[in-house]
């Protein structure tokens, strides 16, 4: 039988997912530091550096990459934060996630195959793929 999830829990991770929506790297780090999991997921499988890429904060992205975050991480739907940034155009998230080794490979579907299904010549050449 298992038990319901403690309210305070569910209202921190709340607040920690939305941090990094928001792009509040600063006070996000600070709770990474001090013991939040980088790779921490809601309840779709997105990781917090998924959050930050799809909403365009490049920043946090490199300081969740820098704590151990995990750069190529899929979703519950097979979609990585660099597919997520080439979706939204974010350049400068899709520039953080590469050089922090994410694969353009990697996810279904792919950050090369959604920027050729959006038409993003320029995200496809930053991914080696034009």
């Amino acid at each position: 039988m298992s038990e319901a999830p403690d309210p305070e829990v569910v209202e921190l991770a709340t607040k920690i997912f939305d941090l990094a929506r928001r792009g509040e790297t600063k006070t996000l780090a600070a709770y990474v530091d001090a013991g939040v999991p980088a790779d921490l997921t809601n309840d779709r499988g997105d990781s917090l550096v998924m959050l930050a890429a799809y909403h365009g904060h490049a920043d946090t992205v490199r300081a969740l990459l820098e704590r151990g975050a995990d750069v190529d991480r899929v979703n519950d739907r097979g979609q990585t934060p660099l597919a997520g940034a080439v979706f939204k155009g974010e350049t400068e998230v899709v520039r953080a996630l590469l050089e922090r080794g994410a694969d353009p490979a990697a996810g279904t579907p792919s950050a090369i195959d959604t920027a050729r299904m959006f038409g993003k010549a320029e995200l496809l050449e930053l991914l080696g793929a034009s």
